[in-house]
C-alpha cells in the first residue's frame, strides 16, 4: 500500500507529459501547417490584385480585398491561440514583485501607444509587493490596462484608477477601475472566454483575447480575476496575486 502513492504520481506525471507532448504537436500545426496554408491564400490572393485589378469589377475587387482582411484576422486568431497555448506550459520564474514600479513601467508604456488620447491616471501610492511571475504579472496589467484605455475610448477624458486591497487569505488584489463603456453584468461569464466580445468591432478593436489570456496568466501564478461593470457605466477589474509569503 505504501507504494500507492508513488505510483499515483508517476502515473499524473506521465499523463502531463502526453498533454505537453500533445500541446507541442497542437503548436507546431497552427505555426506551421495552418499558417502555410494563410500565406498562400494572401499571396494568391496579391497576386491576382496586382495583375488582373485593372480587368475585375468593382465588386470583385472588393471580394478579393476581403479575402485578404479575413486571412490576416486568422492569423492573429491563431497568435492568440499560440499565446494561450504557450501560457500552459511556460516555466515560471516567481519572487518578490513590486506592483508600484511595474504599473507605472505599463502607464509609460500605453502612454507612448495612445499619445493623442487624454488619460487621467489615478495611482495609488502605497502599492505592496506580490509573490509573482514579474514577467506574466506585466503582461496582464498591460493587457488590463490597455482595455481600460480602449474602452474609455468615446471618453473626453479617460479616468483609470489602480488601488490595492489589504492582502486576505494569502492574496493581494489590485483593482482597476475606468469610466468607460462598462457591459452588460448578464454577459459576465463570456468576459475571460478566448475570442468572446461584448462590443461589436466597429465599437471598438479587438479580437477578444486579452481578458483570456489574463486569467490564464493569473491562474498559473496562483491568482484570479473578476470584473464588475454595467453599461455605459465603467468596468472594475479585480486581480487577485499570491502575497509575498511572512518570514
Amino acid at each position: 500500500m505504501a507504494d500507492v502513492p508513488a505510483q499515483r504520481i508517476a502515473q499524473l506525471e506521465a499523463e502531463l507529459a502526453g498533454l505537453r507532448a500533445e500541446m507541442q504537436d497542437f503548436s507546431y500545426t497552427v505555426s506551421h501547417d495552418l499558417r502555410a496554408s494563410l500565406r498562400h491564400i494572401l499571396s494568391y490572393a496579391q497576386l491576382v490584385q496586382e495583375d488582373a485589378a485593372e480587368l475585375l469589377p468593382e465588386e470583385t475587387r472588393g471580394f478579393l480585398n476581403t479575402i485578404s482582411d479575413s486571412a490576416r484576422h486568422m492569423g492573429v486568431l491563431m497568435d492568440g491561440l499560440m499565446e494561450l497555448s504557450r501560457l500552459g506550459t511556460v516555466v515560471l520564474q516567481t519572487g518578490p514583485v513590486p506592483l508600484q514600479p511595474l504599473v507605472q513601467d505599463v502607464m509609460a508604456e500605453l502612454a507612448q501607444k495612445y499619445p493623442q488620447r487624454a488619460i487621467a491616471w489615478q495611482l495609488a501610492p502605497d502599492l505592496p509587493k506580490v509573490q509573482a511571475d514579474a514577467t506574466l504579472l506585466r503582461a496582464a496589467l498591460l493587457y488590463v490596462l490597455d482595455n481600460a484605455v480602449k474602452f474609455t475610448a468615446q471618453r473626453p477624458e479617460a479616468q483609470i484608477a489602480l488601488s490595492a486591497l489589504p492582502a486576505a487569505h494569502g492574496l493581494v488584489t489590485l483593482a482597476v477601475q475606468d469610466n468607460g463603456a462598462g457591459f452588460n453584468p448578464a454577459l459576465q461569464s463570456k468576459l475571460f472566454h478566448p475570442f468572446q466580445r461584448l462590443h461589436t468591432t466597429k465599437q471598438f478593436p479587438g479580437i477578444g483575447m486579452g481578458l483570456a489570456l489574463t486569467r490564464k496568466m493569473l491562474e498559473r501564478m496562483g491568482g484570479s480575476v473578476r470584473a464588475e461593470g454595467a453599461v455605459d457605466a465603467g468596468c472594475r477589474i479585480h486581480l487577485a496575486v499570491p502575497a509575498v509569503p511572512q518570514a
